[in-house]
Order: C-alpha cells, then structure tokens, then sequence
C-alpha cells in the first residue's frame, strides 16, 4: 500500500545543513497497524508529514498503492490526501467554534460532499464511538478523551485506507489513552484501515503489526507481530 524509498529530509539555516530522517526505507501493507517509535526529536512528526504529504522530502520517494506521489501537482496532492489520507493529531485539532458534528463534517465540505450525505455520515461516525450525545457540543465542552474520538471519526469522514496518527494518547490519560488505541485497532480489524501511529509508548508497540524503530536518523523494522 505504501511505500518509501531512501526518503531524507533536510533543512538549511545559513550555512549549515541539518538532516532530520536519512535514508527511510518503509513497507507498509494494506490493514497493517503499524507503530513509528522513537525518542522526542528523532524525527517522527518529519516522517508522518511526509508520507501524509504534508510536505516534500529532500530526495526519496513514496508510493501509495504503486503511484509515485513526487509526480503529483500541488493540487492533485491536495485532492489525493483528501481522499486517501486521514490525520489524527496528539493536540486533536478541532475548530473550537464548530459543534462536534460540524467538525467531522468539515473534510466532506472540502471534498464537495452533499450537505445532507455530511450531516448523516457524520452522526454515524459520532454514533460508532458513542457520542451520540455530544453531537451538538463544541470543544470546550468535551474531555481529551472525547475530544480525540472526534478527532478521530473526524479523520474517517472521507472513508481514507490510511490514518496517521501522530501522538494520539500524548495528552491522555493511561485509561483513556489506551480506549483510543483500542478504538484504533478496531478500525484496522473491522474495517481494514492502515494505522500508522508515532509513539513512545511501549504499550502500543507490543500489540502493532509492524515496529520501526528510530536510529541514527532512519528508521528501522524491528518487529513484526502475528496477530
């Protein structure tokens, strides 16, 4: 499903050169629920940008279902991260003036979704997670917890086969954080979204798929689970 070959990231301050990730070599497969683990710093956040195409990487290349992503326009980028790709964020991200319900709805306004298929998917999506109660709340008005399951409902708005998770238990309780990553492993065994999640956290490594491992700026796979 996704793939990257030799991905490097760099940036330049003056007249030094300082290198994120080196050299990453990923092979990840459809359904896989996979863990990015590594130290604060050691490039993690730089790996999920790119592969979500949030960003360019120096040099190297990613795949996604064979299609070589450097060929595309800013705008099909755009397009095809709309479709493809959801995110979920350790801060969550939701649009503190918006209601629940109108923040899941928001990536179907961007991807031109009738207004009534929004309004009914995303009372779905709140529904899968238990929010059905929440669904008229604004932000402020929720918990971490709940806040994230918006978050993440949010991310599977337009159906994507990938979701980047980026820290999504780094702002949670031990309880709360491992509901999420219960929730996140259900979405990979029920509905066989690729999960691919950045992490410290020892515990969501010992139930992924598959482990890579920072070291010496790349990233390394180090495990591979059969579930």
């Amino acid at each position: 499903m996704l793939e990257t070959q030799n991905l490097t990231k760099t940036y330049q301050f003056g007249s030094s050169t300082i290198t994120v990730i080196k050299n990453v070599n990923l092979e990840i497969e459809n359904g896989t629920f996979v863990s990015i683990v590594g130290p604060s710093g050691s490039g993690k956040t730089t790996l999920l940008n790119l592969i979500g195409l949030l960003s360019h990487p120096t040099s190297g290349k990613i795949f996604f279902k064979g299609e070589d992503t450097s060929q595309l326009s800013e705008r099909e980028r755009r397009k095809f991260r709309l479709s493809n790709i959801g995110f979920v964020f350790q801060t969550f991200n939701l649009i503190p003036t918006l209601t629940a319900q109108e923040n899941v709805e928001l990536p179907m306004a961007f991807a031109r979704v009738k207004p009534d298929t929004q309004r009914e998917r995303a009372k779905d999506l709140l529904q899968l997670v238990g929010l059905t109660h929440r669904t008229c709340h604004r932000p402020k008005q929720l918990s971490a917890g709940e806040m994230q399951r918006v978050a993440i409902v949010r991310a599977l708005a337009n159906d994507p086969s990938l979701i980047i998770a980026d820290e999504p238990t780094g702002e949670l309780d031990t309880q709360t954080g491992l509901n999420i990553i219960n929730l996140l492993l259900n979405l990979c065994k029920t509905q066989g979204k690729t999960i691919v999640i950045a992490t410290h956290d020892e515990k969501i490594k010992k139930i992924a798929d598959v482990v890579y491992e920072s070291y010496a700026r790349s990233f390394v796979r180090t495990t591979v689970q059969n579930r």
